[in-house]
């Protein structure tokens, strides 16, 4: 377990800088990330939907910038374990979803970009759907975020006859409503992430708002419910649309909104083969799930107009891990060397001066490697059946391995490995070191014990 003198050490020079009183409004930015739940990569008006309106997301396209090769984890908790930490989801252990009363959260060795923020003298607060555990000692305010506002675990995870376990609305450790009522949570999470810009104008911040949409079941208020032309999720989207331009408007009411790092994404890839119309993943292949691109490449719109040119499109692979670096630095938090971190720095690939870093993505599926990107190139090891509607139905080995020219075939259609066995033979060579240098963390233990009183069930 991590004490708070280690955690301290690591930090560095950015914990003194706090103390010593540096002024952060004119030096330091503010950081907000704005994050859907199984919002597709072709959801967007900017990344050509044309059924479904997001004006306010669209100039915030226009007004910085639009990655077009974002990657996330396949599933919720590992993709907000690695946009917290900076790392594989692995390394934490965080390698699948999380359910109610798991004797099991992100641990405490884990240092957060709340916690690395607070130390250089930010204010911290997370809205919306945390899932990263939810027994007391894994939630937000355990993680270094002053102030939670939201759900411990989706929207969905309560039986529909029994409502057990119930869903719960929290203000830090507080339930506050049960059940909930979901389809205000929208205009409920925009509320407080406003009010905290308001109580925080007067020092730098970091604002994380995770919404509980467009995750099933589908919701939205009175004012947005049948609104879209596409049916409920397109309502749904539309209203967390609104929000991000509530929230928009709000940095520029307080003249915060040009130092002001603002991210907009997903945490993975639309759910597909449900009952109702869903998201759409575009011309990628695959879903939620997946590591197929469909299921882990995601929109990422980054606005920082005192950094970031206006309207300017971004291809080159980046992934929600970068932003934790990249936050980091801005902010001037060094940690110590010692701290594995995954992600880069993207401040000078957003810029304009740099290329994306250059690096291998890997495709993680719970502790399985499925697939490595290097530039264009994406070599699967593992893929996924999908049904008829795109609904996974489980792992296929490849045998031999599939390789992919992401740049010519983004929908992943036309193996080319054959024709290719010196890409495939590097590719190959670059996880295996990769993989020889991993350390897991923990792993969860099995789903059943969170049946049993959490006070009772501390075997190893």
């Amino acid at each position: 377990m991590i004490t708070r003198r280690d955690l301290g050490r690591r930090l560095g020079a950015g914990a003194l800088g706090a103390r010593l009183g540096v002024s952060a409004q004119s030096q330091s930015p503010n950081f907000v990330i704005l994050l859907a739940d199984d919002l597709g990569y072709g959801d967007l008006g900017c990344y050509g939907n044309t059924n479904i309106r997001t004006p306010h997301l669209d100039r915030m396209a226009t007004e910085g910038a639009r990655l077009t090769e974002f990657y996330a984890a396949p599933t919720c908790t590992p993709s907000r374990a690695a946009l917290l930490t900076g790392r594989y989801p692995l390394r934490s252990g965080m390698i699948r979803v999380l359910i109610p009363r798991e004797h099991f959260g992100l641990p405490t060795s884990e240092i957060t970009l709340a916690q690395a923020l607070k130390q250089r003298g930010y204010r911290t607060a997370c809205i919306g759907k945390w899932h990263l555990g939810d027994l007391p000692p894994f939630r937000p305010n355990r993680h270094g975020f002053e102030y939670f506002y939201g759900l411990l675990y989706s929207n969905d995870m309560a039986a529909p006859l029994l409502r057990w376990p119930p869903l719960r609305l929290y203000r830090n450790d507080r339930v506050i409503e049960s059940p909930v009522r979901q389809a205000t949570l929208t205009q409920r999470y925009t509320e407080e992430a406003i009010h905290f810009i308001e109580r925080s104008r007067s020092a730098p911040f970091f604002l994380y708002v995770a919404y509980a949409m467009p995750h099933v079941p589908l919701a939205a208020s009175q004012d947005f419910r049948g609104r879209s032309s596409y049916g409920i999720y397109g309502d749904a989207v539309e209203e967390i649309d609104w929000s991000v331009g509530r929230i928009m408007a709000a940095l520029a009411r307080y003249g915060l909104d040009r130092n002001t790092v603002v991210v907009f994404s997903s945490d993975n890839g639309p759910a597909l083969g449900t009952s109702h119309r869903g998201g759409s993943a575009g011309v990628l292949r695959g879903g939620k799930g997946t590591t197929w691109e469909g299921g882990v490449r995601v929109p990422c719109l980054i606005r920082w107009p005192a950094r970031i040119p206006a309207g300017v499109v971004r291809p080159g692979v980046s992934s929600n891990m970068d932003l934790f670096t990249t936050f980091v630095e801005a902010a001037g938090a060094g940690l110590a060397p010692e701290h594995v971190l995954d992600g880069r720095n993207l401040e000078p690939f957003l810029s304009g001066r740099t290329a994306a870093p250059d690096r291998p993505f890997f495709y993680y599926s719970g502790t399985v490697l499925c697939a490595v990107r290097v530039g264009v190139w994406k070599l699967h090891w593992i893929t996924y059946e999908l049904g008829a509607r795109g609904r996974p139905r489980g792992r296929v080995l490849c045998d031999p391995p599939e390789l992919y020219n992401l740049e010519s075939d983004p929908g992943e259609y036309r193996d080319v490995a054959t024709a290719n066995p010196e890409i495939v033979r590097k590719l190959t060579d670059s996880t295996r070191n990769f993989q020889s240098q991993l350390i897991p963390g923990k792993l969860p233990p099995a789903r059943w014990r969170a049946l049993v009183p959490y006070r009772f069930s501390r075997i190893t």
